[in-house]
């Protein structure tokens, strides 16, 4: 029995912002307060991966790029949305530490963990669980997982003990035919998500095992904030005419880069290692033609995002623009388990043929729901962002003064971001804004 894991659920590469009235900030004496300069260039201080556990984190990235991709193709509402596959990541991983033969396999070959074994793959877990949240305390990330288990059923002992021991998981055995064990799933998503996921079940299967859950909260101000006086209602044009959105504004010393699809920046939170990058189509190109491009590259640089054919973040002096936004998703509306179909886990969800015997005494499971909600506020002050997964388990980057070019970064028209943490490079969430 092999598994394999990544840690949930945010987006983009290093840079720490200093405020422009700090002696890093370049601004010249006579220029307006719209004029200022702010260094967003910093070094980052890694998270320590062995080089198994950075192949694992460069892999498991490349199945959050699929899975946006797919999602993408899939949903055709020409709505925002927002995910976190590393939160998917986990529950998957809890199930994969039952499950044996070609289900294993699949899962394992989908996430990106291929053969590295269960305690290597374990092992990345749990640094990632403790490591992440420690990597900025200016920053608030907090990741849980839990096991809610029908009472007429048992886990097994050592299901249990690697729940407790690598995801920090402990079962609770509840009355699945009571009502009152919804609200305690529930206020557990609530508490766990400080408010911003109310719920995740709009019922409890009497029947169902078990509930393995993830969430995963992020809250983070940016390095240098943006000036509410600068926000100002301007155009943003989307895939059908056009709207009107509050747009946020400051001039910034900043990672960016330039391909012949797209532009990307990279904002930086707290001290620089938890950043947000935000990837725009250039004109005549789409969202659709951004999310393919970096889909089918498979180099991603540390800081958990692509940099293809030679395009590198380089630091330029930015004229950055980009909307107040909150967008909430939720994969009932599209599917969670005909989305991992179509990426390659099948057999988990098959009741004739999954192979997972590991989780509960004398039973064989199959996963027979999973789903999603996840939600992000970005204002001038930061980001908030929050995602909780659920599957119901049934029987059978300091740079000194020089000069930079300059760029102008108006994100006034569908665009794509992420949340990462720079020293691992791990991508905690993926998201589109459409202005719908």
């Amino acid at each position: 029995m092999k598994k394999y894991l990544v840690l949930f659920s945010a987006v983009v590469l290093s840079s720490a912002m200093l405020s422009c009235s700090s002696s890093s900030a370049t601004e010249e004496e006579d220029l307006g307060e719209s004029k200022k300069i702010v260094n967003m260039l910093s070094e980052p201080q890694p998270i320590q991966l062995t080089a198994e556990q950075k192949v694992f984190a460069n892999d498991n990235n490349q199945f959050t790029l699929n899975f946006l991709k797919t999602v993408n193709e899939v949903d055709q509402s020409g709505k925002s949305f927002i995910y976190s596959p590393l939160s998917i990541t986990y529950v998957l991983g809890m199930v994969n530490d039952a499950a044996t033969g070609d289900t294993e396999k699949e899962l394992e070959q989908t996430l990106g963990f291929h053969k590295g074994g269960i305690k290597a793959v374990n092992d990345y877990c749990k640094k990632l669980i403790e490591g992440l949240p420690k990597v900025d305390n200016k920053v608030t990330l907090d990741i849980a997982n839990a096991i809610f288990l029908n009472k007429d059923y048992a886990l097994k002992q050592q299901f249990q003990q690697d729940m407790q021991d690598y995801y920090d998981a402990k079962a609770e055995a509840l009355d699945f035919s009571s009502p009152q064990t919804l609200e305690h799933i529930n206020g557990w998503c609530n508490d766990k998500t400080k408010g911003m996921i109310p719920k995740i079940l709009d019922e409890v299967n009497p029947y169902m095992v078990s509930y393995l859950l993830n969430a995963i909260y992020f809250k983070a101000d940016w390095a240098s904030k943006f000036d509410p006086k600068n926000t100002k209602e301007e155009t943003f044009t989307t895939e059908k005419g056009s709207t009107t959105l509050p747009m946020m504004h400051q001039n910034v010393l900043i990672s960016y880069l330039k391909t012949n699809t797209y532009s990307a920046v990279i904002l930086p939170y707290g001290s620089g290692l938890w950043n947000m990058t935000v990837l725009l189509p250039e004109e005549g190109a789409t969202t659709d033609d951004l999310i393919k491009e970096v889909a089918q590259s498979s180099v991603l640089n540390n800081r958990g995002w692509c940099e293809t054919g030679g395009n590198v973040f380089q630091g330029y002096e930015v004229d950055l623009k980009l909307p107040r936004f909150e967008t909430a998703s939720d994969t009932d509306e599209l599917g969670l388990v005909e989305l991992m179909k179509k990426m390659g886990i099948k057999q988990a969800f098959d009741s004739d043929f999954a192979e997972i015997p590991n989780m509960c005494e004398d039973r064989n499971l199959y996963i027979s729901m999973m789903r999603q909600k996840a939600k992000i506020k970005v204002n001038e002050e930061g980001s908030e962002a929050a995602a909780v997964t659920v599957a119901g388990m049934d029987l059978t980057t300091a740079v000194g003064p020089q000069e930079y070019p300059k760029a102008t970064f108006h994100a006034n028209r569908p665009f794509v971001y992420v949340i990462s943490e720079a020293s691992s490079g791990v991508i905690l969430f993926v998201g589109k804004f459409t202005g719908i």
